[in-house]
């Protein structure tokens, strides 16, 4: 063999070998099903001998897949134990929630009860940007939020799991016009400015969605304003400047506001669990677990009839 093989590549190959499918395979990898193919090819080059069999109905191990599968399991579990002992197993894991009623400290609960030996940290950044910046710098461990709204650049560095989509709600004072609604058409609110976190560079992914929400339907994003760190501080600022707020369906309860859910469509936020690229800890374990668990017994994962996403997080998300 003229050279040893990247990680990613045996990554590649024992996800194909336990999916058989090229893609499905890609959709755990969060990556796209030509570059996994190519990844394989490599592989096999490397080593000199086909992986694979491939027709147009089923993928199969060769005899030569069959024998060497266990020893890239062996070897990725070593490297997984390389980053444990790099990244210190023995710490708690440093989890950012975004805000005390989100759907990561929701995970983060049913996590701590699922498995009360894994110890975590939680952090309230209440944006993806900022809490992604820190977890490549090694400064936090997890995050959940948008992903489609990072730069590129430092998605690369980071790997991610799609949790939940949130529906997309309009938070409004109590004696506005539309509050009265069960659920608010989206075109009800054309003509209206919201507040969607302009200003704070932390939350500049959902500053995006909004604007791309609100692109053609005759609604505006409030100028950018100062962060605004805590929630009576939020709430403070929300009832003196009489915003009404792009906000999501898990959101806190603030006085003389009333949260209604926008539909005609129905906007998704899609929310990920979002990880530093090769870390492993037993915490991050219980906190994919607790998602998954979550995730089919709330149905967090499926889409109601006139669902709206962007095309940038339909990208993402299909990798």
């Amino acid at each position: 063999m003229p050279q040893d093989p990247d990680p990613r590549l045996l990554r590649a190959f024992t996800t194909v070998a336990e999916e058989l499918h090229f893609t499905r395979a890609a959709a755990r990898l969060h990556t796209a099903q030509q570059a996994l193919s190519r990844d394989i090819r490599r592989l096999e080059q490397l080593w000199s001998t086909p992986l694979f069999a491939r027709t147009t109905r089923q993928v199969s191990l060769t005899a030569d897949g069959e024998r060497l599968l266990p020893h890239a399991r062996r070897v990725l579990s070593a490297y997984g134990d390389l980053g444990t002992a790099v990244h210190g197993a023995g710490l708690p894991l440093v989890v950012d929630v975004s805000a005390p009623v989100a759907t990561g400290q929701l995970v983060l609960d049913a996590a701590r009860e699922a498995s009360p030996d894994a110890e975590f940290v939680a952090r309230f950044r209440s944006g993806l940007t900022g809490a992604a910046a820190e977890i490549a710098a090694g400064r936090i461990d997890v995050s959940f939020g948008r992903v489609a709204g990072l730069d590129p650049a430092v998605l690369a560095l980071l790997e991610h799991r799609l949790v939940r989509f949130e529906r997309v709600a309009v938070l409004l004072p109590a004696g506005h016009g539309l509050a009265p609604l069960v659920e608010v058409p989206l075109h009800a609110l054309a003509g209206e400015t919201l507040y969607a976190g302009a200003g704070n560079a932390d939350t500049a992914e959902w500053t995006d969605y909004a604007r791309l929400l609100f692109a053609g339907r005759g609604i505006e994003v409030a100028d950018p304003y100062p962060r605004i760190d805590g929630g009576e501080e939020f709430a403070r600022a929300v009832a003196r400047r009489g915003w009404s707020v792009l906000a999501s369906e898990v959101f806190m309860d603030l006085p003389g506001m009333v949260l209604r859910p926008l539909v005609d469509p129905v906007p998704l936020s899609p929310i990920s669990l979002v990880w530093r690229r090769g870390l492993r800890h037993p915490g991050l374990d219980a906190l994919l677990g607790a998602a998954r668990s979550l995730a089919a017994r709330h149905h967090w994962l499926e889409r109601p009839p006139g669902a709206w996403l962007p095309d940038t997080d339909r990208r993402v998300l299909t990798g």
